[in-house]
């Protein structure tokens, strides 16, 4: 039976919002699929990785419980250091298990850097002109929402920094919580003030992103600016050198809930989201590329267990596809989660080509 549905174009959307005080963004893997659907259709690092690892590299990732590479691979760079000081045939193991984790850095920089468009200006002026429209929309002049992306990639971030020939007069007001290394103001990176700059930052990676990099004891962002060099090129460099990207790679809500609560970064953006989520009836919030699916519950739960007053929520196609009723299921189900006696959770859906996000 088809579930009737009142689909919204994006323009009517921003009507219904237009009483709420403060319109925040959360971007799914769609928001990149509608720039690149060729390249960005894939679900997670993990099984994009998979074709490129060795029968032995997978058990290790299932015997260690985890799909974080970072981890994987650090396990392995250490048990080659030891194994030798257990077992005569150290030599030939060790240097298995060190080819191992090699390969495995190959594998990551494969699937996060491999097909990613190589440069900026892979991707038109015109569609980054589309996309800084629809950004606007939040963190436009005095719109004062914010942006969330669950995406690793630089689109949004290229797009937030395209400088358009002429002045776009969008007035975007964006700001990632990074600054000039005070230490080192000729640095090749950026790094995060989370202490001094929390406040201000307004677009939150949350599950990491390829330019973000942890450097032990601080966060550093790679820029194109300080090096003049691509920042897909940085980001195979440093991987190679075991500077691994901040990702949150992990398949299922609660392992990922665990490494972000080990990041101080990562961590400030999830509980800036949750800052937004208890802002109460005067705020809306606009996901855009989602499917709601239950391995971000971490995220998801927090949107229902809200004070937020209204939810618009992307469909791309057929309202009444199988994929789309999927959404629209866990949107209801979303909704369910909100606290009794509290006023009920408003959902709309809306139709994510409307949007024209890139164009």
């Amino acid at each position: 039976m088809r579930m009737p549905i009142e689909l919204l174009s994006f323009d009517q959307a921003l009507d219904k919002a237009s009483g709420y005080s403060k319109r925040h963004l959360l971007l799914g893997n769609g928001f990149s699929i509608a720039c690149e659907p060729a390249i960005f259709t894939y679900g997670s690092l993990f099984e994009q990785a998979k074709p490129n690892m060795s029968d032995e590299l997978l058990k290790v990732f299932e015997k260690l419980g985890t799909t974080d590479f970072e981890a994987v691979i650090r396990a392995l760079q250490d048990a080659s250091v030891i194994v030798p000081i257990y077992t005569e045939k150290a030599p030939k193991t060790a240097a298995r298990i060190a080819a191992d984790a090699r390969a495995l850095k190959e594998a990551l920089v494969s699937a996060v850097a491999g097909k990613h468009p190589a440069r900026p200006n892979d991707i038109g002026d015109e569609r980054y002109s589309a996309c800084r429209q629809f950004l606007a929309t939040f963190i436009g002049g005095d719109a004062g929402g914010k942006v969330y992306t669950l995406n690793y990639d630089l689109l949004l971030y290229w797009a937030l920094m395209h400088d358009p020939e002429e002045d776009d007069g969008l007035g975007l007001n964006h700001d990632d919580g990074f600054r000039k290394d005070p230490d080192d103001l000729d640095a090749d990176y950026v790094i995060w003030h989370g202490e001094t700059h929390a406040n201000s930052q307004n677009v939150h990676y949350l599950h990491g992103a390829m330019h973000l990099y942890d450097a032990g004891a601080e966060l550093q962002k790679y820029t194109w600016v300080n090096t003049g060099k691509a920042l897909v090129d940085q980001a195979n460099e440093a991987i190679a050198a075991n500077f691994f990207p901040v990702f949150v790679a992990e398949g299922e809500s609660r392992q990922k809930l665990a490494k972000i609560k080990h990041s101080a970064y990562l961590h400030h953006s999830y509980k800036s989201f949750h800052g937004i989520c208890r802002q109460g009836a005067k705020t809306a919030l606009f996901i855009f590329g989602h499917s709601l699916a239950e391995n971000d519950r971490h995220i998801l739960h927090r949107i229902g267990r809200s004070k937020l007053a209204h939810v618009f929520v992307s469909l791309f196609g057929d309202p009444n596809s199988p994929a789309n009723r999927q959404i629209r299921a866990n949107a209801d189900a979303i909704g369910r989660l909100r606290a009794e006696g509290a006023a009920p959770l408003k959902i709309d859906f809306f139709d994510a080509a409307s949007a024209q996000v890139w164009g």
